[in-house]
């Protein structure tokens, strides 16, 4: 699950550089019950645990512990455990290091596409345009600017065969 701006930002200061309050409401929705993944960066950025989600870490640091959440030192290894676990499904969420290693590997891919030029340091790993690694592009919409949009931004799901 991405969100990404026009110009391939995900990321400024460590956080998000919108407040798009629907798209927070679509990854609640789709991530709640589920398995998430995130680099460690991604997890101190946010601050805390999300509750009601099984929560995987990925950090390099072998001291690195975060009560509550499962700690490993790479994607696959992640993956690898949540296949132990019998999860069926989980959710890279970010960062860029976490997007690159899942991409390869994923069935699908929601994506918000964020319709506006943002300033920010972390971008997208892997073409802009999800076609050009395998995917095709299965549902989307749109979601105009309003008084609690600032952006416009379109929901957008892709799917592939297994890789």
């Amino acid at each position: 699950m991405v969100a990404v701006s026009e110009n391939g930002v995900i990321g400024s200061d460590g956080g998000l550089p919108w407040d798009l309050p629907d798209d927070q409401q679509f990854f609640k929705r789709l991530t709640l019950g589920g398995c998430i993944v995130m680099g460690r960066g991604t997890h101190e950025s946010v601050g805390r645990l999300l509750p009601r989600r099984t929560t995987l870490i990925v950090s390099r640091n072998p001291e690195y512990r975060v009560a509550g959440a499962e700690v490993l030192p790479g994607f696959d290894d992640a993956r690898a455990w949540a296949e132990r676990q019998g999860l069926p499904e989980i959710f890279a969420v970010g960062g860029a290091g976490v997007y690159a290693a899942a991409l390869p590997v994923a069935h699908r891919l929601y994506l918000t596409r964020v319709h506006a030029q943002v300033e920010g340091e972390t971008r997208m790993p892997g073409p802009n345009d999800p076609a050009e690694a395998g995917f095709s592009l299965v549902a989307e919409r749109h979601h105009a600017p309003d008084a609690r949009h600032s952006h416009g931004f379109t929901f957008q799901t892709w799917e592939r065969a297994a890789p």
